[in-house]
């Protein structure tokens, strides 16, 4: 599928999502239990969110990695011909 060439390996865009979900679930259960005064609410309302927005970064960054806006290639770069 055209939408998941880019720039960037599958596997960079992998470990991305995993880092940036790691910081965003700690975010989340520190508001949670903000909010809820339950620690315990606020784990289970962080580690049910950490896996459905893995997959949605990973997919948002390859659509990314595949438009070429914004960009700059050098040369020798061989997306640069695309």
């Amino acid at each position: 599928m055209f939408l998941l060439r880019g720039h960037e390996g599958h596997g960079r865009s992998l470990a991305k999502a995993i880092s940036w979900r790691v910081l965003g679930s700690v975010d989340t259960f520190v508001l949670s239990w903000l909010f809820t005064g339950n620690a315990k609410a606020a784990g289970a309302i962080a580690s049910t969110e950490v896996v459905t927005k893995i997959g949605l970064f990973y997919f948002h960054e390859r659509v990314w990695s595949s438009v070429r806006w914004g960009t700059k290639r050098t040369p020798d770069d061989p997306a640069a011909s695309i």
